[in-house]
């Protein structure tokens, strides 16, 4: 999951430069890139740290307040509305949505393992 971490992060820093630079350049372009960031970032922690799981916690959380951050605009393009800043909002929204299936699968194999072990 570590490694599913940084991926996304490296993901949504593209789409939000993507979004920056071909759309209106306006800082809110940047916030799939500044939640790329941190998710980024978090990764890194998370291979530092003996107990991981509190900085995936932590990412997960982030992602989820990015999709629904996302969300108002990203169903725009599936209204016709087909700009840049809505576009790159609808790809966020998928890729923090996946990053958290992803995320609650992990969980539940961990779990699983856990009391197989015990």
């Amino acid at each position: 999951m570590i490694r599913t971490t940084q991926i996304v992060g490296v993901l949504l820093v593209l789409v939000g430069l993507g979004g920056y630079t071909l759309g209106d350049p306006h800082w809110t372009a940047l916030l799939p890139a500044i939640l790329g960031v941190v998710l980024l970032v978090l990764g890194l922690v998370a291979t530092r740290m003996t107990n991981h799981r509190h900085a995936i916690h932590g990412a997960l959380v982030l992602a989820l307040i990015g999709a629904l951050g996302g969300l108002e605009r990203g169903i725009g393009v599936f209204t016709g509305e087909l700009g840049a800043a809505n576009i790159a909002s609808a790809v966020m929204t998928v890729v923090c949505l996946v990053y958290i299936g992803l995320g609650v699968r992990s969980f539940i194999a961990a779990r699983q393992s856990q009391s197989a072990g015990a």
